[in-house]
């Protein structure tokens, strides 16, 4: 019977998680501890990181993890790394959970940026008023364009007022809808939108939102992700499962 490591923090981990335990899988749903407020979940919940790829096989092996899966964000980049190598030392099938990146339509305006210090780069020049979409972690760098009024949304508020001389800030959980976001844009006049190609369908509103009011966006391009197996529907990582159980019953093991 297999036993899963799943490396979570977004919703389609948590969707995941839910099939999981339907199915009667055992499963441990790992958190990096960055959202105070998680969602419950279905399965045991595990929180904080685990010392790097070493830590991560470490922890797998003393927990006899059969399969590792990774549904974490498609900017976690480092723990997906990790993951990699941590299945390759602990000689642990793994498959990644990922969402599809977003492509640009007809009417969208974007600008495409390797990574955030580049999006912070691109904001040189006049005061204008920004909606920074990137969640907490990134927003102190762009202190460094400090002329914009920027609007940020996060999760949870935060312990202390974000470094940004000029700023309103929205606490919000998502998934958001084109109408609201369109609202949102015009109560605040945004005349540019910076965000990370996540992906998927839940944050998407702020780009077609943008669409329809012909604003620019800055689109922060995914990082580089060591190679590995990928699938975009959490069914097909049942069928994985389904499969790798079928082949070591086959072999006996």
């Amino acid at each position: 019977m297999p036993k899963v490591l799943l490396l979570g923090g977004t919703t389609e981990a948590s969707a995941l998680a839910r099939l999981l335990a339907d199915a009667g899988v055992a499963t441990t749903l790992s958190y990096a501890g960055r959202t105070t407020s998680p969602r419950k979940q279905p399965v045991p919940v595990r929180v904080g990181g685990f010392g790097g790829a070493e830590g991560l096989a470490d922890w797998m092996r003393e927990n006899r993890v059969t399969h590792l899966i990774d549904a974490t964000h498609p900017f976690a980049a480092t723990m997906s790394a990790n993951a990699v190598t941590a299945a390759q030392l602990a000689g642990t099938p793994l498959i990644a959970l990922t969402r599809p990146a977003w492509e640009p339509q007809e009417g969208d305006r974007w600008r495409h940026v390797a990574d955030v210090a580049a999006a912070v780069s691109s904001l040189a020049g006049p005061a204008r008023r920004v909606m920074l979409a990137l969640g907490r972690m990134h927003v102190g760098a762009f202190a460094a364009q400090p002329q914009h009024h920027y609007l940020l949304r996060f999760v949870d508020a935060p312990e202390g007022p974000p470094p940004l001389p000029r700023r309103s800030l929205v606490v919000d959980r998502g998934p958001f809808t084109v109408d609201g976001d369109i609202g949102l844009m015009r109560e605040h006049a945004i005349e540019l939108v910076v965000c990370k190609n996540a992906g998927g369908t839940g944050a998407q509103a702020k780009l077609v939102a943008a669409r329809e009011l012909g604003l620019p966006v800055v689109m922060i391009d995914r990082p580089a992700i060591p190679a590995r197996r990928e699938v975009h529907d959490p069914l097909e990582v049942l069928h994985w499962l389904d499969h790798a159980a079928a082949s070591t019953a086959e072999r006996g093991v």
